[in-house]
């Protein structure tokens, strides 16, 4: 399973005097296992991006191979397509509709025409994958729980569907920092549990650091960079540039060696960050 985007380009209202062209050329590759995170600025064409890769946008140029088939193609299935790619929007909770937290997960399973015992194997599983207790739970009202219980329900309800590819648009906005580490440790275990590829947009660098195997940069709808973490963050005169800051571990590597010690400055992590503080003192005795 791998996605190739070659040259695509969207342009919302063409010929009418509110066009704007919201992607522009946009290239990247994202290849089986990865986790991809997506950062740039509010209007970089981030979520325009997220919706072409599910079919909920049409291309005005370019095309988008999603395992082989070109999405763009006339005449594409977007209902495979949508079987096979999942999509979380920026507050799912908001979308929870059941009368019971069971009922709101089985609802896309259901509509995959499985049988009622696959379908409710599906759901105890999606349940306990997101972090939640299914017997506590699954007959509660959804809308009882807390704002990252919810939250975990409706990714539930998309992972249900067992996507070879999850996509999660801004997955931690919002929550408290309690919730916001639940959530990020259940992409991690549904990374680990159902492999395939996960994209997330977030405007937190530290959460893009610690989960993503591949950076994509966007500013004004182009992918102005993409590469490691270790790549990315390396640049931070040129994230500067663009609105965008690095992890604020990196940007303390950062200071410190502006004053003198000899750290690296494209640590991302707090353990990188304490070996190097360490070796630093070590050389000074």
């Amino acid at each position: 399973m791998s996605i190739q985007v070659r040259n695509l380009s969207h342009i919302y209202s063409p010929g009418m005097p509110e066009e704007h062209q919201a992607l522009s050329n946009v290239n990247f590759d994202v290849y089986d296992g990865e986790i991809v995170g997506i950062i740039g600025h509010t209007g970089s064409g981030k979520s325009t991006l997220l919706q072409h890769l599910n079919g909920l946008l049409k291309a005005s140029e370019g095309s988008i191979v999603i395992g082989g088939v070109d999405i763009t193609e006339p005449g594409v299935s977007m209902r495979d397509i949508r079987r096979r790619v999942g999509l979380v929007f920026q507050y799912p909770e908001y979308q929870l509709f059941e009368e019971t937290v069971a009922s709101d997960v089985a609802f896309g399973p259901k509509n995959l025409g499985l049988s009622q015992a696959e379908v409710e194997e599906r759901v105890e599983e999606a349940i306990e994958l997101v972090g939640l207790d299914y017997e506590a739970i699954r007959d509660r009202s959804p809308f009882e729980l807390s704002g990252g219980q919810k939250r975990r329900v409706a990714i539930a309800g998309v992972i249900a569907m067992k996507p070879q590819v999850l996509i999660l648009d801004e997955p931690t906005a919002g929550l408290d920092p309690g919730a916001h580490a639940d959530i990020l440790k259940m992409i991690r275990q549904v990374h680990e549990s159902q492999g395939g590829i996960i994209l997330f947009v977030s405007h937190n660098m530290a959460d893009v650091a610690q989960l993503s195997d591949k950076v994509i940069v966007m500013s004004e709808g182009k992918a102005v960079m993409v590469g490691t973490p270790k790549e990315v963050f390396a640049r931070r005169e040129r994230l500067a540039e663009l609105g965008l800051g690095v992890p604020p571990v990196t940007e303390l590597m950062g200071e410190l060696r502006a004053r003198g010690a000899d750290v690296a400055e494209t640590v991302l992590s707090l353990k990188e960050a304490e070996e190097e503080i360490y070796n630093y003192l070590q050389r000074k005795k």
